[in-house]
């Protein structure tokens, strides 16, 4: 298998730059906090996914785009397509896992797409059942190497914005984030790319050590809050990680809500569980930051399209 290159990731930059906030490094929550931050929270549709699915979108070109779009997504993927669908001027449909958070599937309606809820285990096929009838192109969330390279542009600005940077923390669902920013820190000697996933959803943490991609069942990893994360790698993503990752840690659902509440309270982010999940295994000690160079390690905030009723119970817990 073809893997996407950093040619691919600079050229997704550059087709993407009217569409994405090109999001800053912060200083991490609390003086002593020993790593920076990466908000892709701040992006206009609240995570990272809109890089991914604006440069498969272009790629698209006219003809492929013209009877729509379809996806599925269990929210944030979703919304970025929509967003980047409108842009282009063409529809935009997502089927959704029924269990998604309803403040996701809110924003996707707001934003113009049609949705389909259907149970979790029917999302792939359903969006293929579309695509086969309503000849609409399919933007897979995370197994599509547009999509992959365009998410290695978070990457390749954090090397843009520090020169000092040693490992950069990303949360791992289908892997896409993670084969990205690791393709990308591939151009810099000395940088490593290391993923975290919920210890209850810990697929690639297996699949890596096993030297094989195995898979979850939906009513394991779907005990996780972190609702992003709950899907697993594909063979594609799998393949970037097991040959650019610095590997896969895993954190609990305590260490998931403490990261969500500090970067709340000390870093004045609002992240979803799953967008919290880098900082989580810092704060943790699964990767180690230092005080006297927070600059060395970077912490991907990977979104914050959180519930607002689990956000209040997170937050009130502290």
């Amino acid at each position: 298998m073809d893997l996407v290159t950093a040619d691919d990731v600079r050229a997704a930059a550059t087709r993407i730059a009217g569409l994405v906030v090109r999001t800053p490094l912060t200083t991490g929550p609390g003086a002593d906090a020993g790593f920076c931050l990466k908000p892709e929270s701040l992006q206009p549709t609240g995570a990272f996914k809109l890089r991914g699915a604006g440069n498969a979108l272009a790629l698209l070109g006219p003809d492929r785009r013209a009877n729509g779009v379809v996806t599925h997504s269990a929210g944030n993927h979703g919304l970025a397509l929509a967003r980047a669908a409108r842009a282009h001027g063409t529809s935009c449909t997502v089927v959704v896992p029924e269990s998604a958070p309803t403040v996701k599937v809110d924003r996707i309606r707001e934003t113009g797409a049609r949705v389909e809820l259907v149970p979790v285990e029917e999302r792939l096929a359903r969006a293929r059942q579309l695509e086969e009838e309503q000849g609409l192109a399919l933007v897979p969330p995370f197994d599509d190497p547009n999509v992959i390279a365009g998410q290695g542009t978070v990457g390749s600005e954090i090397l843009e914005q520090s020169s000092d940077v040693e490992t950069i923390v990303v949360p791992v669902g289908g892997g896409g984030l993670a084969s990205g920013v690791a393709t990308a820190a591939q151009a810099v000697p000395g940088v490593r790319v290391v993923g975290v996933e919920p210890e209850l959803a810990a697929d690639a943490a297996e699949s890596l050590r096993l030297g094989r991609r195995v898979t979850w069942p939906d009513e394991s990893t779907g005990r996780t809050m972190a609702d992003g994360v709950r899907t697993g790698l594909s063979e594609r993503t799998y393949e970037h990680l097991r040959a650019r990752s610095g590997g896969v840690v895993t954190v609990t659902e305590d260490e998931i809500a403490h990261a969500v509440r500090v970067l709340a309270c000390q870093a004045r982010l609002v992240a979803e569980p799953s967008g919290a999940l880098a900082a989580a295994a810092i704060l943790a000690g699964r990767v180690p930051g230092d005080p006297a160079r927070p600059e060395a390690t970077v912490a991907v905030v990977s979104g914050g399209n959180v519930d607002p009723a689990l956000f209040a119970r997170l937050i009130a817990a502290a």
